[in-house]
């Protein structure tokens, strides 16, 4: 991603409990290397790992909350 003056800062949202919202789109790396990409306007990161879309949200975390 470029880092010039004019780039706008993406916003995080930390829940407790809850996923990484983030505004986007957005580009992830997962620790492989693998590279997975979302244009939507809000993204969910799952934090727990219990995603079955991993590293997408798919509040998994809700069952064991």
């Amino acid at each position: 991603m470029p880092n010039s003056p004019s780039d706008t800062p993406r916003r995080v949202t930390v829940q407790r409990k809850g996923p990484l919202l983030l505004e986007g789109p957005v580009e992830v790396e997962l620790e492989d290397g693998t590279v997975v990409s979302s244009d939507r306007f809000r993204v969910a990161l799952c934090t727990c790992r219990r995603s079955r879309r991993y590293p997408w949200c798919d509040t998994s975390h809700r069952d064991r909350a």
